[in-house]
């Protein structure tokens, strides 16, 4: 484990020193995996929260879409489409701050119902729950849970307002009481500083999470940060190396964002250390083609070996 002085002096190097030590550590470390998930919006919109980067606020007026629950129908069909296209766990996601025990319950049948007939590893991301929750959701067949810190704690206050930085914390807590993975990680590119993403990764590796999926702000209409400057590429691939370095045993996953500010350097990425994406869209906007995936996944394990 590295010390805040070993990061410290990390941050010195250039971007090639700290890419090609990140990559060192990920294939000695993770080998040549590259793990792949998909979510669907199972509920979208009219969240009370004001996460100032999400567009199913109901504090913004954006174009996203709001509906219901989707029916078991709809969310098979999206499970069954998500093992086909190559992942291996799918995510049930809904807006809002959380759910009650009345709320969980249909999303509990809608995991056992995956579970049965599809046959995929199971994840779900509902908000701020409690100990309760988590347990139906844990015996329904959910491995995993998703709840992002979003940022540092000292910055996080200038992210969201309608809850802390705590509240975060504690669900993750909750999650492991249940006997539940936790995947957390956040977002860069929400004004914050290195300090404050390097903050977030030690707050990440504190809690000892078992996956860390990493996003990239869409500056989107309607949100307080659509008109926010898109962060560097550069910066990107030193908070990833650093994240590597950081977690050297942990998935780091590229999920919202990658295309749009990545583009055509996404293998950099992968040889800055992250393992693993999202694929098949993300809960508002169109991800990449499962076929262009595919391809970037084959290249990139074969330039792994080579």
């Amino acid at each position: 484990m590295i010390s805040t002085a070993e990061i410290k002096k990390l941050q010195k190097l250039s971007l090639q020193e700290l890419s090609a030590l990140a990559l060192e550590q990920k294939l000695a470390n993770r080998g040549q995996q590259v793990s792949l998930c998909s979510i669907i919006n199972a509920k979208s919109g009219k969240c009370s929260e004001d996460c100032r980067f999400c567009t199913q606020s109901a504090h913004y007026n954006t174009d996203s879409p709001i509906y219901p629950l989707k029916s078991r129908q709809e969310v098979l069909a999206a499970a069954s489409e998500a093992k086909q296209i190559g992942a291996t766990r799918f995510s049930l996601v809904t807006s809002g701050r959380g759910m009650n025990r009345e709320q969980v319950e249909p999303i509990a049948e809608l995991v056992a119902a995956i579970r049965e007939q599809v046959g995929i590893k199971v994840c779900a991301s509902l908000g701020i729950l409690g100990l309760n929750e988590l347990t139906i959701l844990k015996n329904a067949g959910v491995s995993r849970y998703h709840h992002n810190l979003e940022t540092s704690k000292e910055f996080f206050p200038k992210v969201v307002s309608s809850h802390t930085f705590e509240d975060r914390v504690d669900t993750i807590k909750a999650c492991q009481e249940a006997d539940l993975e936790v995947c957390a990680g956040g977002i860069f590119g929400l004004g914050e500083s290195e300090a404050d993403r390097i903050s977030m990764a030690l707050s990440l590796r504190e809690l000892k999470v078992d996956s860390v999926p990493i996003n990239i702000l869409i500056p989107l209409p309607g949100t307080p940060f659509a008109d926010l400057p898109a962060i560097p590429v550069a910066d990107v691939l030193r908070s990833i190396a650093l994240y590597r370095l950081i977690h050297p045993k942990v998935p780091l996953r590229l999920a919202g964002g990658r295309e749009s500010i990545l583009n055509d350097l996404l293998g950099t990425a992968f040889m800055s250390g992250i393992d693993g994406m999202m694929i098949g869209g993300y809960l508002t906007q169109r991800g990449r083609s499962p076929e262009e995936d595919s391809r970037f996944v084959a290249e990139i394990q074969q330039i792994w070996t080579s």
